[in-house]
Order: C-alpha cells, then sequence, then structure tokens
C-alpha cells in the first residue's frame, strides 16, 4: 500500500525520497522521479516527514531506532507519520523514543485497502500532538478522505484496532451467513444481494462477501496480517480485563486458515474454514 500512497503524494508534486528492505518495491517510484536511499538514517537526514509503512511492530522499531534507524537522521522537528497497523503501546514507546531527539511522531494508521491506497480514498486515523497533526494535514490529504485526529501517542492505533475487530468478526458473520444460505438449499449469490439492501449491508457484505460467493480466495490482504491485527485487539483487551467473545471464536478460525496453509489468502478463504465446520466436514468445498 505505501508505493501507491507515495505516489499520490508525488501527483500533489512533493519531492519524494524512498528507501525499501527490497530494492524492487522502490523501482516505480524511482522511475517517477523518487530519490533512492540506502538506508532510513539517510532518507530521514533528508526530509521534514517520513512516513513509514511496513508490517510489524518490531519493523517500525527497528526502521525508526534501529542501528540505521530514522532517529539517528532526522534533525530536531522532523515528523515521523507511521501508518500501518501495530501495538498502540509500541507507537507511544517509540513516540517517547523520538521526542527525546526532539522528532515528532503521529501513528497514523489507514483503512481502505489497496484500492484506497490507489484512489486516495483512505480513512486516516491519527494519534499525536494536535499541531503536529495540523502540521502535517495537507500531506494527509492527498492519501484520503476521512482524516480525524483521535487523540494523543496511540490512539491511532487503538482506533484501528477498533476497525479491525468490528471488519473481522463483521466478516466471520457474513461466511456463516452465505454458508448456512447454501446448506439451506438457497443461492448465496441472491443472498447477498437481498442482504445489502438491508440493515445487515456493510462494506464487508459487499467487498469479502462477493469473494466468497464467487470463491475468489486471491486477491485482497492476506489473511496472515488480519492474524496479526487480531492478536493486537485481543492483546489490547486481555490488558483492560475486557474479554471479547466474538473475537476470540474468529481468530480460533483465522488460526485454522493460517495453520492449513492459508495465510496468503484473501480474508474470504474464511468462508473455507465455516464450511468445514458443517456436515462435509474439514473437505468441505475446498
Amino acid at each position: 500500500m505505501g508505493r501507491p500512497m507515495a505516489l499520490n503524494l508525488m501527483k500533489r508534486g512533493h519531492e519524494m525520497g524512498v528507501y525499501s528492505r527490497r530494492p524492487e518495491s522502490a523501482a516505480p517510484l524511482v522511475e517517477a522521479g523518487a530519490r533512492r536511499y540506502a538506508s532510513p538514517d539517510e532518507l530521514a537526514a533528508n526530509a521534514e516527514v517520513v512516513f513509514t509503512m511496513v508490517t510489524t511492530s518490531s519493523d517500525v522499531e527497528l526502521v525508526a531506532l534501529g542501528a540505521d534507524g530514522i532517529i539517528h537522521g532526522a534533525r530536531p522537528g522532523t515528523v515521523l507519520v507511521d501508518m500501518e497497523t501495530i501495538s498502540p503501546a509500541v507507537a507511544r514507546a517509540v513516540a517517547a523514543r523520538l521526542a527525546e531527539e526532539g522528532i515528532e511522531m503521529l501513528d497514523a494508521p489507514v483503512s481502505g485497502g489497496p484500492s484506497g491506497a490507489e484512489q486516495a480514498t483512505l480513512s486516516i486515523m491519527a494519534g499525536g500532538k494536535a499541531q503536529v497533526f495540523e502540521r502535517v494535514r495537507p500531506l494527509l490529504e492527498a492519501l484520503g478522505r476521512t482524516i480525524v485526529h483521535m487523540g494523543g501517542h496511540g490512539a491511532g492505533q487503538t482506533t484501528k484496532a477498533c476497525n479491525q475487530l468490528a471488519l473481522l468478526v463483521t466478516a466471520q458473520g457474513t461466511a456463516e451467513a452465505l454458508t448456512l444460505a447454501r446448506l439451506s438449499g438457497l443461492d448465496p449469490a441472491k443472498v447477498r444481494e437481498v442482504l445489502l439492501g438491508g440493515i445487515a449491508s456493510s462494506r464487508v457484505l459487499e467487498l469479502f462477501g462477493k469473494r466468497m460467493v464467487e470463491r475468489e480466495f486471491g486477491a485482497g490482504i492476506e489473511a496472515r496480517l488480519y492474524h496479526k491485527d487480531l492478536d493486537i485487539v485481543l492483546e489490547l483487551a486481555h490488558g483492560m480485563g475486557q474479554a471479547l467473545p466474538a473475537a476470540a471464536v474468529t481468530m480460533q478460525n483465522i488460526n485454522a486458515l493460517v495453520g492449513r496453509g492459508g495465510g496468503a489468502d484473501d480474508l474470504s478463504a474464511l468462508l473455507k474454514v465455516v464450511e468445514g465446520l458443517g456436515p462435509a466436514g474439514p473437505e468441505a468445498r475446498q
């Protein structure tokens, strides 16, 4: 998702420098006019605002605070805008360490998927200082349509955890509803059409439900990344002593999906796990 986001910033006339662990990932940006840097600290030394879009909490810690991390090159006043989904606690810890060097940070995860990144229609939820948020808002407006300051450091990631909780539990419900429809002798495509016209309608039913009906399990964001996100959700809830029973059931099924080798499948492959719980057993509808 980071590549189309960077291209959208460049389309707005912003000078762009890039670093990626795999050079081929940045090649289209370099071809479009971005300058390639050899390390995060070298890039940060030549930037006013640095965006990161990696994968896990440990990736952020490495890119921001590692031996050649952003912290070693950025000047005081530089802003790091971190945009993937990670632990709110890690976001706060990284922000605190950067602040010791005068470097600002926003945790600003996004929702909208690859298509939202390409079309600059992402929903962006930001945590950090209000004045820093306002400083970089014009840049965020090149990336998304819904851009909201949620509060202090970690608030953006906490909001994203809530987003992923609602998304994943709804995906579980969609898989169950379409499975029940099929077993009842109904056409799942027609059932989905009716549901989309009523109060059960959702973007999850629209997008993932379509893939479930069409049994198209190879598109979109890999299920293993949703597994990572739901683990963050459950860790956050556990720390507060809050049970999330629907999330726990959904996590069991995503665990099953990943465990059977479906980690690279689209989240819609959750349908196969639900089907495997039915009369035909674990080999159902393979």
